[in-house]
């Protein structure tokens, strides 16, 4: 799947001057940022930056090598973050809401057996309206 993904990113000069773009802008907006916070660290932001969004506007066919190293990164992070994100979803919210369905004794799927004669559930009569016939779902 992440092979595929791989396969996948395009290296066209039209996304690598946008990749040179995008990323030059980020780090000349950080750079602007540590700047106007008097933080002498902005150089190490706005040299870059100046230099991909350049690069990206001139030459982006050299920008190739650090886009696909971006793409690579992006990827296997993307590819850790779901498990990670779902996984906490699942923890904190489907598995409490399953655990306090329970404790209350909610039975969503109705899969408890009741001693009765018949498992038949009654339904009142519907009169049928012309919207049901439209919308059969």
């Amino acid at each position: 799947m992440i092979k595929e993904e791989l396969k996948q990113i395009k290296e066209s000069p039209e996304d690598l001057k946008k990749f040179g773009l995008t990323i030059g802008a980020v780090l000349v907006i950080i750079a602007i940022v540590l700047y106007l916070y008097g933080k002498q660290s902005y150089f190490y932001f706005l040299a870059p930056g100046l230099l991909l969004a350049s690069i990206g506007l001139a030459i982006p066919e050299m920008l190739k090598p650090l886009n696909k190293v971006w793409m690579i990164i992006a990827i296997l992070l993307g590819w850790v973050m779901t498990r990670v994100i779902l996984t906490i979803l699942f923890y904190l919210v489907i598995t409490p809401t399953g655990l306090i369905a329970r404790l209350v004794g909610k039975d969503f799927l109705k899969l408890r057996k009741i001693k009765s004669e018949t498992y038949w559930e009654k339904r009142e009569p519907k009169t049928p309206v012309k919207v049901d016939y439209e919308r059969q779902f």
